[in-house]
C-alpha cells in the first residue's frame, strides 16, 4: 500500500474515531438518547415511535437527521469556498477547527432544554467530519460510525485468510483499529458522563484539537 497523504494517516483516523465514539455516547447518555454522529439509530427509533403512534417522541429524532444532511451540504460548499480563497491552512483543518469550536460550545449548554440544539449541532459537525475524511490509510471508511467499517474489515479479513492477500490483511487491520478506537471513545465518554455531565463534551473537543495538530 502506498503512503497515505497526511490527512489520511491511521493515527489521525484513530483520533477522529475516538472523537466520533465519544460524541455518540455523549449525546445518547446526556442529551435524550439520541445518536448524533450516525443517523441509522435515529431513523430506527423514529420509525418505532411512529409505529406506536407517539408522534411527539418521533419528532424528537428528526432534527439531528436533518442537521446531518445539512452538514454534508455545508461541507461541500465550504470546501469549494475555502479552496477558492486559498487560505494558509488546508480546508480540512478548518473543518476540524469548526467542529472543535461547535463541540466546545455544546459543552456549555445546560442539559435538558438545550438538548435539541446540542444534538443538532453535533450531528451537523459530525457530518462535516465524515464527509471530509473518507479515506484513512488507503481505506474508504467512516470515522463517526462502524457498520460500513465492520463490513469492509470482515471482507478484507476473509481475503487475507483465504487468498493470503497481504494488502487485504492491512486493510482489515485498519478497519478493525478504527472500530476499536470508536468503542474506546464511547467507553471513555460513558465513564466520564456520570462525573462531568454536559462537560463530557470536552473530551471529544480535546481529541479534535489533537487531530488538528497531527494533521
Amino acid at each position: 500500500m502506498k503512503e497515505s497523504p497526511r490527512f489520511e494517516t491511521l493515527p489521525l483516523g484513530l483520533l477522529l474515531a475516538l472523537a466520533g465514539g465519544s460524541l455518540d455516547c455523549y449525546t445518547y447518555l446526556n442529551r435524550g438518547q439520541v445518536f448524533a454522529t450516525a443517523e441509522t439509530g435515529n431513523l430506527v427509533m423514529m420509525g418505532a415511535r411512529l409505529a406506536l403512534g407517539d408522534w411527539v417522541q418521533a419528532l424528537h429524532y428528526l432534527p439531528p437527521i436533518l442537521a446531518f444532511a445539512a452538514g454534508v451540504l455545508a461541507t461541500e460548499l465550504l470546501r469549494s469556498l475555502l479552496q477558492r480563497w486559498k487560505l494558509p491552512l488546508d480546508w480540512r483543518k478548518w473543518i476540524l477547527l469548526l467542529e472543535c469550536a461547535v463541540v466546545a460550545a455544546v459543552a456549555l449548554l445546560p442539559l435538558g432544554r438545550w438538548d435539541l440544539l446540542a444534538n443538532g449541532l453535533i450531528s451537523f459537525t459530525s457530518a462535516m467530519q465524515v464527509e471530509s475524511f473518507r479515506v484513512i490509510n488507503g481505506c474508504a471508511c467512516a470515522t463517526t460510525m462502524c457498520t460500513g467499517n465492520l463490513r469492509a474489515g470482515t471482507e478484507n479479513l476473509l481475503r487475507r485468510l483465504t487468498r493470503r492477500d497481504q494488502v487485504a490483511g492491512k486493510k482489515a487491520a485498519t478497519y478493525y483499529a478504527l472500530i476499536l478506537s470508536f468503542v474506546v471513545g464511547a467507553v471513555l465518554s460513558g465513564c466520564l458522563s456520570p462525573l462531568l455531565g454536559q462537560y463530557t463534551a470536552v473530551l471529544p473537543c480535546l481529541l479534535l484539537l489533537a487531530a488538528v495538530v497531527l494533521s
